[in-house]
Formats: structure tokens, C-alpha cells, sequence
């Protein structure tokens, strides 16, 4: 029953992370959008800096925007802060359910740290709050007032950050860590600095006092950081469903070219709202920073040593079928072999291993026929990366990714030569 109560407990919270997620993004991105579209003219009040009009709906909207505060507070002021909280406090609660409970499975790699559980946990918390205290400092220093160096800083301390979790997590709990510690950065941006500084300036007003310009300052530049990092976070976030992103010795450096995507592309846009002018070259940018990221998702991962093999299997052509190539390989009783040893105790009708219900993905991997239905998914997951098994915790041998590369490479037609190197 837990099993079966806490599957759907983890589908609830992702359910709600997803929903709070678009409603944040959604927010965000519009704001920057209108903040970046406003346009002066003489007839505007004073103390506003711009105006917007925009049709939606079937309506039009008058927006304008006071660059420190209106001279009366309203009665009726919408804030914009319960979908950043929520999102932050789903997503914790999930890194709670998925990483922390389930840490020995998609945390924890005895190849890279043998950590126990608690120590696992208290590594992962304690980077996501030094994320906090990095960036916040970093804000605080002189770099505040350029933000082209205080973001190149940023996109060290990240990059940095994330390759010290690969050195200590599996390659899914680092890149999962990396982008948790962005978003409490940008959570952590409207619940201490945005929020507060407002806070401060609906007072001031109510009191009869003059706001001060600085906390407007301040939490804009907040702003645009989140807005600049939202990409990133997103292809982290979704990078747990993907080993070639994950299961790599490059995902620290993946991070870091994901980072800089997510940049070029908001540019784009951004410069878009702004002045109306098209970057075209943003996107050539994107295009190569993520071939990059492709390649990088393939170096190394697996050995050269079984390449020779390969070739041999690889030149017969077994009437062109790929699955009578698979099965009347050389290598094949081994493969299988290999697979019901290292893979069939969580893929089977009635997994073995604790807090599994049923088959992760409807992958089932206990007879023959099923091995090589889903040979791609065994070449994806266990060869051309290394994301299973799960932090490796059957103890996989590089060895025998080796023979599993030189039996999938036998499969003319569907696998080509050399597929293992």
C-alpha cells in the first residue's frame, strides 16, 4: 500500500509543481516583456516612466508604470509572489519525496562517494542554501552595479557549483541539484529582496513618506536575473528524463552551456520588446552552444575496446532484420545474461526491488524477446550513457557495458558500426 500511495503522492506534488511553475514563468515573462515594451511620451503623469496598450481577449489594456510609486496607494494592488513560493515549495517537497527518500536509488553513486543517506541529504540542502548566500553576496558587492560582470560571476559560481555535486551525486542528482539551487535563488530573490523592498514602499506611501528609488533598483535587477535563468532551470529540471543529458562525465560543463543558451535566447527576445529588433544571430548562437551540448552527451561514456567487434558483428546483414541480428549475435547470451542480472530485478512483472510497484516505464527486461524489443532503450540508458542502473546500484561493470555495446552494434541496419565508441 505505501508503495502504491506514494506513487501517486509523487504524481500529485509534480502535478502541482507544473501547474505553479507555468503560473510563475507565465508572470514573469510577461512583466519583463511589458517592462521592456513601455513607451515615454509627453502626455504621461508624473512620476510614470512608460505606458503600454495591448489588446487581448477581445479587450484593450492601458497599462503605465510609476518608476518609484504612484502618489496614492490603491485599494485593490495585486501581488506577485504566491506562484514563486509555490512553485519552490512543491519542488522541495519533490526533491524531498524523489532525491532524499529515494536517495540510495537517484542520489547517491558509491562510484563517485559512497555517502550514507542522512549525508547525502544534509550535501544536497546545504549546497541548494550556499547557492543562497553566494549569489546574495555577489549581489551585494560592487559587481551590483554592472550587471554584465555580476551575471558572468553568477555563471561561474554555477558551473562551479555543479560540477562539485557531479563529484559527490549521481549524474541525475547533480544536474537535478544544479537546477534546485537556481530556482532557490530565484525564489529566494522575491521572497527576500522583491517582496520586501515593495513591502517597504507600500508603507512608505501609506505613511506619507517618499519611497526611496534604490528598492525599486534593486529588486528590477532581481528581476531580470530570474528572467535570465528561467531557460536554464526548465532543461535542468526536465534533464532527470534524459541520460544523455545526465548520465555523462560533461553534465557540470552541459549546465553550464545550457546556462549560456537560455541567456542568448532571452537576449533575443528581450532585445525584441524592447526595441522591436530581431537578433536572428541569438539563435545561430543557440544552435551551436547546444551541438555542443549533444556532443559533450557522448564523450566518453563507454570504451573503444569492443569497437573491433563490433565492426565484425556490424557487417552482417541477416536479411536486413535488426532483431534476428540481435539474437543470433555472439554476444547475445552474455548481453542477456547481463541484463536479467543487472537490470530485470526493477524491470519485471513483479520488481524486486524495494518501494517499486511495477516496471519503471512498462519496461519489462526478463525474457529474450523483451531484451531485444527494447535494445535501443538498453543502448541509450546502460551504453552510450551510464544512467542505469540507477547510481549504479547493482554494480554494473565497465566491462560488461562493453559487451552490451558490442551485441547492440550487431544489429545492422537499426545500430551502426563502431556504435560503442
Amino acid at each position: 500500500m505505501w508503495t502504491y500511495f506514494a506513487e501517486w503522492l509523487g504524481f500529485a506534488v509534480r502535478w502541482v509543481h507544473v501547474i505553479t511553475a507555468i503560473a510563475w514563468i507565465g508572470s514573469s515573462f510577461y512583466f519583463i516583456a511589458l517592462d521592456l515594451g513601455l513607451r515615454r511620451s509627453r502626455q504621461l503623469p508624473e512620476g510614470v516612466g512608460g505606458e503600454a496598450w495591448q489588446v487581448h481577449g477581445g479587450g484593450f489594456y492601458h497599462v503605465q508604470k510609476y518608476m518609484v510609486a504612484p502618489g496614492h496607494m490603491p485599494e485593490d494592488l495585486t501581488w506577485f509572489k504566491w506562484e514563486s513560493y509555490a512553485t519552490w515549495l512543491s519542488g522541495a517537497a519533490l526533491l524531498f519525496l524523489v532525491y532524499y527518500v529515494g536517495a540510495e536509488l537517484y542520489l547517491i553513486d558509491p562510484s563517485r562517494a559512497d555517502l550514507p543517506v542522512w549525508g547525502a541529504t544534509a550535501i544536497g540542502i546545504g549546497g541548494l542554501a550556499l547557492g543562497w548566500l553566494v549569489y546574495d553576496g555577489l549581489c551585494k558587492s560592487p559587481l551590483k552595479n554592472n550587471d554584465t560582470a555580476l551575471l558572468a560571476a553568477l555563471f561561474v559560481y554555477v558551473v562551479l557549483a555543479s560540477y562539485l555535486f557531479a563529484q559527490v551525486f549521481s549524474g541525475r542528482g547533480a544536474m537535478l541539484h544544479t537546477g534546485a539551487m537556481i530556482a532557490t535563488i530565484m525564489t529566494a530573490n522575491v521572497f527576500l529582496t522583491i517582496i520586501p523592498n515593495q513591502t517597504i514602499v507600500v508603507a512608505d506611501l501609506k505613511a506619507g513618506r517618499t519611497p526611496e528609488a534604490r528598492l525599486g533598483k534593486e529588486a528590477k535587477q532581481r528581476s531580470l536575473h530570474n528572467n535570465y535563468l528561467t531557460l536554464p532551470v526548465i532543461f535542468l529540471m526536465l534533464s532527470n528524463h534524459y541520460p544523455l543529458a545526465f548520465a555523462t562525465e560533461w553534465n557540470w560543463a552541459i549546465a553550464g552551456l545550457v546556462l549560456l543558451i537560455g541567456a542568448v535566447i532571452r537576449h533575443f527576445f528581450n532585445t525584441m520588446h524592447a526595441t522591436g529588433r530581431q537578433l536572428w544571430w541569438c539563435w545561430a548562437v543557440a544552435g551551436v552552444l547546444f551541438a555542443a551540448v549533444i556532443t559533450l552527451s557522448g564523450a566518453p561514456g563507454w570504451s573503444n575496446e569492443p569497437a573491433a567487434a563490433a565492426e565484425e558483428d556490424a557487417g552482417r546483414r541477416w536479411d536486413g532484420d535488426p532483431q534476428l541480428a540481435l539474437a543470433a549475435s555472439p554476444h547475445f547470451e552474455d548481453a542477456q545474461a547481463i541484463v536479467m542480472a543487472r537490470c530485470s530485478m526493477c524491470h519485471a512483472d513483479e520488481p524486486l526491488w524495494p518501494g517499486i510497484g511495477h516496471a519503471p516505464g512498462n519496461v519489462r527486461l526478463e525474457t529474450a524477446d523483451e531484451i531485444i524489443h527494447f535494445a535501443p532503450l538498453i543502448e541509450r540508458q546502460a551504453v552510450r550513457s551510464h544512467a542505469m542502473p540507477p547510481g549504479n546500484v547493482t554494480g554494473i561493470e565497465p566491462a560488461e557495458r562493453e559487451t552490451l555495446a558490442a551485441w547492440i552494434a550487431s544489429g545492422s541496419g537499426l545500430y551502426v558500426a563502431g556504435a560503442s565508441r
